[in-house]
């Protein structure tokens, strides 16, 4: 009689840490665990193999194949139906081996008496580091309990192949092999800069070492205290950390917005219902997740998938009572190195003590990345292997600039960089000592800075820059982080901050920006192709007026008796900026007949990011009383660039001809009109963009905090009259980018872009 599939489960989970408790050599624990998954399934054979350095796959062990195989049979991630697996990390069945394409027929292998063949990847942080293979000499359809038994099987095999003993067994096989003979690794520089001192090796993950509960209701419990409590440290933890604004912030907010899901949370409760404990259920709601998302193409939900992972390993510690608190106290400074982090990982260290970020894997976009940039901790990724060769306590230094790690560096490297340390320090400090200056060129020019905001800590910029008021304000922030959309007394309460932050300085809210990547918890959103160029921003507002009339009553509300600035994104047209516009003075029309003290002024504009708007500009210009352009999304549309794909990242550059030309264009145009033109896009935080701007004849600059003294520093170092003639030269050519030439501008010209 055949077990059910819950039963056989317990039975397989239990005979497996029999053999790894054993005191068996690793070699024949790994051979009886092969025997183990054949004798419990229909398989006539069974392979082991595990991933090395990323590149192949080692055969480690095997039951009823030869022996002599084990540890002599590699194959490349990629290659073969084995090694397809490992690359897809998707569990494969197939009917007839020798008919499949990507079979790899290999005599030595001895796979000439199999037919049928079922491989689960074994996955480790969305990554296979392992594949069990199953055979059977006929043509089979494998038991599908089989197959979803050894899924979740892999969970716990996964644990044990991260282990410091499999980990040290695995190294002393790589190290035969030759791997890791060098003192120093190249990477990839995802931060610049440069840091030295003793590692500290990040581990979250919590083996997971029973699979079924014994009470559900129990678990349940266990598992809202756990969730809840975690959320609090969260929010307690962000709130405390003043990490300026920008991108880097708004993904924090994000991570906590992802932590607090209540999708994912319902997914877990599922699962816990159906019979797991509560650390099996959140491994097999990612694991789902993974499974649905994985194959995307959207950097966006990738990095999430990243989030989520990391939101879940944070979760299972807080079930174990280990709430992520990291002591590093016995250390005055140290390195991070990681295979693979979330944002929220820094967090738990003492931030400021860390000189350095070593990643196995990343990519510029990874969100960890974005926010240790925002914190000045160089960042290096793409080392393969070096989380699992680098020991707790070695030193490392870590040149961010050129992608290098030194191992054990020399007195000689060590000078080398405390001298480039002390320099990046002088220069900060003479940044900061700008704050009184005005923002004049040299040719007296009177160029009006203003910053980017969207959290509580990003007020504080206001008065630490010295600015002349927010030149964006990102009113979708506290829409992201609620629980429930927020009703207008809410979002009075929101916008009230800001203004008596502000006090006479001025304030442009920007409507509801959401949708594409800044999704509401909320919200039901169907699946979209082309997010990006989708049901996003004014487009939905404008659909669900109700939200738009409510934001507008309540800014019309929190500026009662001062200057109401207020601009529309993703305008496309003229007609949908008046009916944007319409809705706003329909609302201020009704606040004025219920008495209500209103703003003493109210300016409408909107943000030029959609290239159709550029060429009804003649149109909507006398109708707007400023602009503001967003240059992320206006690239983005004008090359049909994604500009979340890294295979893009180097074709298109917003200092080439047709976008500086389009820029100039605008300006022209609104100064033409006698309308206020200013730019809160990406340029403008960029030292050598923002200059380009001012040679195009912008005098008005949104920069986020954390640029805010490095643009105010070019700005008095340049010639707009000078610089103005020379661009306009440039403009003629038809090279793919003007950026070398404009930095050789600025060298030569000793303007201060760095």
């Amino acid at each position: 009689m055949k077990l059910q599939a819950a039963d056989k489960i317990i039975k397989m989970s239990k005979l497996f840490n029999n053999i790894i408790n054993s005191k068996k050599t690793i070699s024949a624990q790994f051979s009886a665990i092969a025997k183990m998954i054949s004798d419990n399934t229909e398989a006539d054979a069974t392979v082991c193999y595990l991933v090395i350095d990323d590149n192949y796959i080692e055969l480690f062990a095997s039951h009823n194949f030869n022996k002599n195989l084990v540890n002599n049979i590699s194959i490349k991630v990629g290659e073969g139906i084995i090694g397809g697996i490992a690359k897809s990390k998707r569990t494969t069945e197939v009917e007839d081996i020798w008919k499949h394409p990507n079979f790899l027929f290999r005599a030595e292998v001895d796979e000439e008496k199999f037919k049928s063949f079922v491989g689960i990847p074994i996955l480790r942080w969305g990554r296979a580091i392992g594949v069990i293979g199953l055979y059977k000499e006929c043509v089979f359809d494998f038991n599908k309990d089989d197959i979803r038994t050894l899924e979740t099987l892999s969970m716990e095999i996964s644990d044990w192949l991260a282990s410091d003993k499999i980990r040290e067994y695995k190294n002393s096989f790589m190290k035969e092999r030759g791997f890791n003979t060098r003192d120093s690794f190249k990477g990839l520089s995802l931060s610049r800069g440069y840091g030295y001192g003793p590692a500290v090796v990040h581990r979250r993950r919590k083996a997971i070492t029973k699979i079924f509960a014994d009470d559900k209701n129990a678990e349940l419990e266990r598992l809202q205290k756990a969730h809840t409590q975690m959320n609090i440290d969260l929010d307690e933890k962000f709130n405390q950390s003043k990490l300026g604004i920008g991108e880097h912030a708004d993904i924090l907010d994000a991570y906590r917005m992802f932590a607090k899901d209540k999708g994912w949370y319902n997914k877990i409760a599922g699962h816990i219902e159906g019979g797991l404990t509560s650390e099996a259920a959140i491994e097999r709601a990612y694991e789902d997740m993974w499974t649905r998302l994985s194959a995307t193409q959207d950097t966006y939900l990738k990095e999430r998938l990243h989030d989520l992972r990391d939101v879940a390993d944070r979760l299972l510690g807080y079930l174990c009572g280990d709430k992520g608190e990291i002591s590093t106290n016995n250390l005055d400074s140290f390195v991070v190195v990681a295979q693979m982090m979330g944002p929220a990982d820094l967090m738990d260290y003492d931030y400021h003590k860390i000189k350095a970020l070593v990643l196995e894997d990343g990519t510029a976009t990874m969100h960890v990345a974005i926010v240790a940039k925002a914190l000045g901790i160089p960042v290096v990724s793409k080392i393969k292997s070096i989380f699992k060769e680098i020991k707790n306590g070695e030193m490392l230094a870590v040149n961010g600039n050129e992608g290098i790690v030194y191992v054990r560096p020399d007195e000689k490297i060590i000078q080398t960089f405390d001298k480039k340390i002390a320099d990046k320090i002088a220069k900060t400090e003479q940044l900061a000592q700008l704050r009184n200056l005005p923002a004049k060129t040299l040719d007296k020019k009177r160029i009006n800075t203003y910053i980017n905001v969207g959290l509580d800590f990003d007020l504080d910029y206001i008065e630490s820059t010295n600015c002349d008021g927010v030149g964006l304000y990102r009113t979708e922030i506290p829409f992201m982080t609620a629980e429930k959309m927020p009703d207008v007394d809410t979002q009075v309460s929101y916008y009230k901050k800001i203004m008596d932050k502000a006090g006479n300085k001025k304030v442009v809210f920007r409507s509801l920006d959401v949708g594409s990547d800044k999704l509401l918890p909320y919200w039901t959103y169907s699946g979209e192709e082309n997010p990006a160029i989708g049901w996003r921003s004014i487009r939905i507002t404008l659909d669900r007026r109700a939200i738009l009339r409510q934001q507008m009553r309540a800014f019309i509300r929190a500026t009662a008796g001062k200057e109401l600035n207020v601009m529309f994104p993703m305008i496309a047209n003229l007609t949908e900026f008046r009916e944007a516009k319409e809705t706003l003075l329909i609302e201020l029309e009704k606040e004025r007949r219920k008495s209500k003290n209103v703003p003493k002024k109210v300016n409408v504009g909107l943000m030029v990011e959609v290239p159709s708007v550029v060429f009804q500009l003649d149109a909507i210009l006398p109708e707007a009383d400023f602009i503001s352009i967003g240059t992320n999304d206006l690239a983005q549309f004008m090359f049909a660039c994604d500009r979340t794909n890294n295979r893009l990242a180097e074709r298109y550059d917003v200092l080439s001809v047709p976008f500086l030309r389009i820029l100039q264009e605008i300006v022209n145009m609104a100064n033409s009109a006698g309308v206020f033109c200013s730019v809160c896009g990406e340029m403008a935080s960029n030292p050598i963009e923002a200059m380009v701007l001012l040679g195009l004849g912008y005098r008005n600059l949104s920069i986020s905090g954390a640029s805010f003294a490095k643009v105010k520093k070019m700005i008095r170092s340049v010639n707009t009259e000078e610089l103005e003639d020379y661009i306009n030269i440039l403009l003629d050519y038809n090279q793919r980018t003007l950026r070398p030439q404009l930095i050789a501008y600025a060298y030569d010209h000793a303007i201060d872009i760095f």
